[in-house]
């Protein structure tokens, strides 16, 4: 199991009054740690320039959740759940999370699990129906798990008390703790996926493509209901090529069983200006994402695909995915 190396760790002293909270300081004693008031603003982080980007994510937030809002969602689940972390050690130049934290999109974990899990399993219990929940939407809970165990706790404990299901995406390979837990098929998992030239330039941090497939597999054996992303879809010079291998790589290394059972999301890139100027200065040798040919303005700061595009580009995987993948069911494209 891979080991995460932070600099610093940084500190809510409320963090003291829970379990957790006092283990992850014993579990980290030998790294600088420093009290903070608020994990959501750290003064001397914000004051840091955008060069510092990549150094400032080798740093660890620990504090206490105070946001419990459920967000409706109309994709894989029902809901959007504020859970167990917020932000990222890895460094995806396109990572929605810095739309919402700017720089400061580090790796925030919150020791009040009790909270939100029992939070969780009552709401699953009084809806009419059987909802799904999307508890990763904030972090990448596989590489948050490394550092905490939340999500073996969750796992187990949503299977044998809640109703309906909870889900996350990740693209960290290290799903062996996950592989023998009493799930009752309460869980999805979700493993996101691009060409391997794409996750190697800007999907720093992360586990590379067959690795990827390598937990998907592992997690369908295990029983998990098992989606694959392919997510985000870049328009790079030659991304019908290089996207296409991506799909017979999943057609050749994927289970029969995963296959047999496969669901697929497929979401294009959706860029900002604050990515620009971060990575402008963070990456200055990475190629630019941004291509003002093929995208347009949406909404505040923010860039999507031109229509032209996109329709282009639905066409492509769903003729793609027919061909190679033709057992699998497509979800949505977006």
């Amino acid at each position: 199991m891979a080991k995460i190396a932070f600099a610093s760790i940084y500190y809510e002293k409320d963090v003291l009054n829970y379990t957790l909270g006092r283990e992850l300081l014993q579990k980290y004693s030998n790294i600088p740690q420093k009290v903070i008031e608020n994990h959501n603003n750290i003064p001397e982080m914000r004051a840091k320039e955008n060069s510092e980007f990549g150094r400032m994510k080798s740093n660890l937030i620990i504090g206490v959740r105070k946001t419990h809002k459920y967000v409706p969602n109309e994709k894989i689940s029902d809901f959007l759940v504020p859970y167990t972390s917020s932000g990222c050690s890895a460094m995806c130049l396109y990572c929605y999370l810095v739309c919402n934290y700017n720089k400061c999109a580090y790796l925030r974990v919150f020791v009040n699990r009790e909270q939100m899990l029992e939070r969780l399993i009552k709401h699953s219990h009084s809806s009419e129906k059987e909802n799904t929940y999307e508890i990763g939407s904030n972090s990448d809970l596989v590489l948050e798990n490394l550092i905490t165990g939340n999500l073996q706790w969750t796992i187990e404990s949503f299977a044998k008390d809640g109703r309906g299901k909870i889900t996350f995406p990740t693209k960290f390979s290290e799903v062996e703790s996950l592989t023998n837990l009493r799930h009752e098929g309460k869980t999805i998992f979700r493993m996101s996926v691009n060409p391997e030239d794409i996750i190697r330039i800007y999907e720093l941090g992360t586990s590379p493509l067959k690795k990827r497939i390598g937990a998907a597999n592992l997690m369908c054996d295990a029983g998990y209901p098992v989606c694959i992303l392919i997510a985000p879809v870049i328009f790079v010079e030659n991304w019908e090529q290089q996207y296409s291998e991506l799909i017979t790589i999943l057609s050749q290394n994927l289970s029969q069983k995963a296959k047999d059972q496969l669901i697929i999301e497929i979401i294009f890139m959706t860029y900002s200006f604050v990515h620009r100027a971060i990575n402008a200065e963070a990456f200055p040798n990475t190629p630019e994402l941004f291509n003002p040919e093929k995208m347009t303005g949406r909404g505040m700061g923010k860039y999507s695909y031109r229509p032209e595009f996109r329709a282009r580009g639905e066409e492509f995987f769903i003729d793609e995915l027919n061909q190679k993948l033709g057992e699998a069911e497509i979800a949505y494209i977006c």
